[in-house]
C-alpha cells in the first residue's frame, strides 16, 4: 500500500510558510479575477472534468470491492467478468480525462502566462531610463519567469487540486462511513499522525528550498557576469584563474549540499508517510478482518475499504495546505502588479499629433530638469540595494533657451557633469522637462505621438549597442521595410559597406554580444548606417567619436559628415576639434548655458569655451 505522494502535493510542501500571515487585499483577489476571465469557459469544463475524475477515483474501489463479493465469493463468473470490463472501462475513460484535463490546463496555464508576460514586457518597454539603471536585471526578468509561473498555479495547479481533493474527499468519506463507520472513525484518528509531519517537515523543505534557491541565484549571477564579453575580457586580464576556479566552487558546493539535504529530508518524509499508510493498512485488516470473520463485514467491502483509506491520505495533505499554495500564488501575483503599478514617467497623449515631415526646427524654451525620485521610477524590491533611497533627483538643467532654425547644427560642450547627456534626453523625450517646453517642429513633444517622434529624430552615442544578431537585422531595427538597395546604400553613407562585404556572411554575418566582434570605430558606423537607413529629420549625437583612436574616429567623422547634411543636428562634444563648423556651439556649466556662438566667436570672447580650447590644444 503506497500513498500519492503526486508532484503538486509534493510542491506544497516547498512553499514559503510564512506566506499564511501574509494578507492579501481585495482588490488584488478582483485583479487576479480578471485574467480569469478570458478563460471562463475553459475553467468551467475543467473543473466540471476534474469533478468528473474525482468520481472515478472513488468508483474504481468500489467496483472492485463488488466484484469480490458479487462474483469471486458466490462463483458468479458473468458478474466477475462484467464488473471487471466496467473497470476497465472506467480506467481507460479517468485516463481520457486526465488527459482532457491536462490540454484544458495547460490551454488555460500557458495563455494566463502569455498574456502576463506580453503585458509585463510591454509595460517594463515603456519605463524611463533611470527605472532600468536603477532595477537589477535578475529581479526584473525573475518578474516574468518566476513570479509569473507562479501566478499560473492559481488557476490551473491550485484550482484544480483543491477541488479534486475536496471532491475525492468528500465522496470516499461518504462510501466510507456507509461501509463502516468504526474503521473510519479510527482511521481518521491517524490523520493528525499523518498531518503533522507533513507540515513539520514542509517548514523545513521550505527553509532549505530557500537557501538553495539564494545560493543558485548567486551562482548563477556569478556565471552571468564572468560569461559576459566585457566580463570575461576582464577575468583574462586581470583576474586569477585559480581564485575564480575556488570561489565558484564553493558556491557550486553550497547548491550541492543543499540538494543534497533536500534529497535527504524528502527520503525521511518519504518514509514517515509510508509509516502511517502501514499503520492504515494494519488497522483496516486488523479490525476489518475481525468484522468480516464475525459476519459483520464482507471481504469485498473490506478490499474497497482498504482501497479508498489509501486514496484518503493525499487530498487531505492537499487540503491542509491549499492556503499556503493559494497565498503563495498571490503573492506572486502582488509582485506582478507591483511592476504593472509603476506608472511610466513619459506617456503618450490621449489624441497625439503628429510632427510636420520635412526639415524641422527644434527649439527650448525656460528648460529646467531633476531626476525623478527613486519611488517615481524604480521598485525597491527590484535593487541591489535592500531599500532603494526616497530621493535620487537633483537639478541637473537650468532656464536653457535656444532655437535651432531646420538644417542647423548646434554642439553642446562644457565640463563632465555639465548636463549636455540630458539634454539630448530631452530632446529624444526620454525624459520631460520638470519645467518649459521642448519643441520639433514647432510642436510640443508632449504632445505628439511616439511613433511620430522616433521618426523624426535619431541618435548615436558614444557607446553604439548592437543586439546579438546578424548586421543586417540590426539595420532593419531602424527601418523594418528597408530594401537590400536601401540597406548598402546606407552602408555606404557611412563607409562601412566594403568592410560589411569582407565579413564571412556579409549582411549575414552576427556581430556578437552587444558587438564585440567588430572594433569600436566599426560599431559606430554601423549605427550611423542605421541612423542614415531610417532617415531622420533630427539627428543627436552623444560623443560619437570620443572614444576612437585617430584613424577610426576621421572615418567615423566622415559618416557623420554624410549623416548630418541636410538635417537638424545636436552634438554632444568632448573633442572640441569636431565641432568647429558648427552653426552655434552651446557653453554648458551647472546645467546652465554660461556662453553661446560659433567658434570663432567663443575664443573672442574667453571665458570657459576659450579655457577648455586652451586645455584641449595645449602644446
Amino acid at each position: 500500500m503506497t500513498v500519492g505522494l503526486r508532484g503538486g502535493t509534493f510542491r506544497s510542501f516547498a512553499k514559503d510558510q510564512s506566506v499564511k500571515n501574509h494578507k492579501i487585499g481585495r482588490e488584488t483577489a478582483h485583479r487576479v479575477a480578471g485574467y480569469g476571465r478570458p478563460f471562463l469557459g475553459r475553467i468551467v469544463v475543467y473543473l466540471l472534468l476534474t469533478v468528473l475524475a474525482g468520481g472515478l477515483v472513488t468508483a474504481v474501489p468500489l467496483l472492485l470491492g463488488r466484484i469480490i463479493d458479487q462474483g469471486v465469493d458466490v462463483g458468479d463468473r458473468g458478474v466477475v467478468v462484467r464488473l471487471s470490463l466496467l473497470v476497465a472501462g472506467l480506467a481507460v475513460l479517468e485516463a481520457v480525462v486526465t488527459v482532457v484535463i491536462r490540454w484544458f490546463g495547460s490551454r488555460i496555464g500557458e495563455g494566463l502566462i502569455y498574456n502576463l508576460r506580453r503585458e509585463v514586457f510591454s509595460h517594463v518597454l515603456r519605463q524611463p531610463i533611470a527605472f532600468f539603471t536603477r532595477a537589477q536585471t535578475g529581479a526584473l526578468v525573475s518578474r516574468l519567469n518566476n513570479d509569473v509561473i507562479g501566478a499560473q498555479t492559481a488557476f490551473t495547479s491550485i484550482l484544480s487540486g483543491f477541488v479534486s481533493s475536496l471532491v475525492q474527499l468528500v465522496l470516499i468519506l461518504v462510501a466510507l462511513f456507509s461501509m463502516s463507520w468504526q474503521i473510519t472513525l479510527l482511521a481518521l484518528l491517524l490523520v493528525p499522525i499523518f498531518i503533522l509531519p507533513a507540515r513539520f517537515m514542509g517548514a523545513r523543505l521550505s527553509a532549505l528550498t530557500r537557501q538553495q534557491m539564494t545560493l543558485n541565484a548567486d551562482m548563477q549571477a556569478r556565471m552571468t557576469e564572468r560569461f559576459n564579453v566585457g566580463g570575461a575580457l576582464l577575468v583574462r586580464l586581470f583576474g586569477r584563474p585559480r581564485t575564480e576556479d575556488e570561489e565558484y566552487a564553493e558556491r557550486a558546493a553550497g547548491v550541492r549540499d543543499a540538494g543534497v539535504s533536500i534529497s535527504v529530508n524528502r527520503v525521511f518524509f518519504t518514509a514517515a508517510l509510508g509509516l502511517v499508510a502501514a499503520l492504515a493498512t494494519a488497522l483496516v485488516y486488523g479490525l476489518g478482518g475481525l468484522m468480516v470473520i464475525g459476519g459483520t463485514l464482507t471481504t469485498g467491502t473490506l478490499v474497497a475499504m482498504s482501497t479508498l483509506l489509501t486514496r484518503m491520505y493525499a487530498p487531505l495533505t492537499s487540503l491542509s495546505n491549499v492556503r499556503v499554495d493559494i497565498m503563495t500564488a498571490l503573492v506572486s501575483f502582488e509582485r506582478i502588479f507591483e511592476v504593472l503599478d509603476l506608472r511610466p514617467l513619459v506617456r503618450e497623449a490621449d489624441d497625439p499629433d503628429r510632427i510636420p515631415a520635412g526639415p524641422v526646427g527644434l527649439e527650448l524654451s525656460g528648460v529646467a530638469f531633476s531626476y525623478p525620485e527613486a519611488d517615481e521610477v524604480s521598485i525597491a524590491s527590484l535593487e541591489q540595494r535592500p531599500e532603494a533611497e526616497r530621493t535620487d533627483g537633483h537639478s541637473v538643467l537650468r532656464g536653457v533657451d535656444v532655437d535651432i532654425p531646420p538644417g542647423s547644427m548646434v554642439a553642446l560642450v562644457g565640463p563632465s557633469g555639465a548636463g549636455k547627456t540630458t539634454l539630448t534626453t530631452l530632446v529624444t523625450r526620454l525624459y520631460d522637462p520638470s519645467a518649459g517646453t521642448v519643441r520639433i517642429g514647432g510642436k510640443d513633444l508632449r504632445d505628439v505621438s511616439f511613433d511620430s517622434l522616433r521618426d523624426t529624430v535619431g541618435v548615436v552615442t558614444q557607446e553604439a549597442h548592437m543586439f546579438n544578431d546578424t548586421v543586417r537585422a540590426n539595420l532593419l531595427y531602424a527601418r523594418p521595410e528597408a530594401t537590400e538597395t536601401q540597406i548598402w546604400h546606407a552602408l555606404e553613407g557611412a563607409r562601412i559597406a566594403e568592410l560589411v562585404r569582407r565579413l564571412p556572411d556579409g549582411l549575414g554575418t552576427v556581430v556578437g554580444d552587444r558587438g564585440h566582434r567588430l572594433s569600436g570605430g566599426e560599431k559606430q558606423r554601423l549605427a550611423i548606417a542605421r541612423l542614415l537607413l531610417k532617415s531622420p529629420s533630427v539627428v543627436v549625437l552623444d560623443e560619437a567619436t570620443a572614444h576612437l583612436d585617430s584613424e577610426s574616429e576621421a572615418a567615423v567623422q566622415r559618416a557623420l559628415d554624410e549623416a548630418l547634411q541636410g538635417r537638424t543636428s545636436v552634438v554632444v562634444a568632448h573633442r572640441l576639434s569636431t565641432v568647429r563648423d558648427a552653426d552655434l556651439i552651446l557653453v554648458l556649466e551647472e546645467g546652465r548655458v554660461v556662453q553661446r556662438g560659433t567658434h570663432e566667436q567663443l575664443l573672442a570672447d574667453g571665458g570657459l569655451y576659450a579655457a577648455l580650447h586652451r586645455t584641449q590644444f595645449r602644446r
